[in-house]
């Protein structure tokens, strides 16, 4: 036995093309369709979240709801958590689309629920 210790970084490791991170864990199956909140349109209900517990959490800075889990409930729960969302913000999407559809709602800039937009500038009322 030697005493090299950089052995650690020359050996390879175990690579496996099919992995790329969204597999169902604890051998749940993956659906073919992944939910998607779009929080833009979310009025943080929390109807969601009550039904479909293992999918949905309200996000705590926002106070919109949030689908943190793809495999977390039964596809049929989470439709009932979708049929009772009172302005249709959740959706069945393509898997491949979640990255560009996060991308869009951080574009838009989101702002909590409760409070006032912030504006740039404020607009003054022309005197009389």
């Amino acid at each position: 036995m030697t005493n090299n210790s950089s052995i650690a970084f020359e050996v390879k490791v175990f690579e496996d093309p099919s992995i790329n991170g969204r597999e169902p864990i604890l051998g749940g199956k993956l659906r073919t369709k992944a939910v998607w909140v779009d929080e833009s349109t979310c009025i943080g209900c929390t109807y969601c979240n009550s039904v479909a517990t293992n999918t949905f959490a309200m996000e705590s800075i926002m106070g919109r709801a949030r689908a943190f889990r793809q495999d977390g409930d039964t596809t049929e729960v989470i439709q009932e958590a979708i049929d009772t969302c009172p302005v249709n913000c959740i959706h069945w999407v393509k898997f491949e689309e979640l990255d560009d559809l996060r991308a869009k709602l951080e574009e838009n800039g989101v702002h909590p629920l409760g409070m006032l937009p912030k504006i740039s500038r404020r607009v003054q009322p022309s005197s009389n």
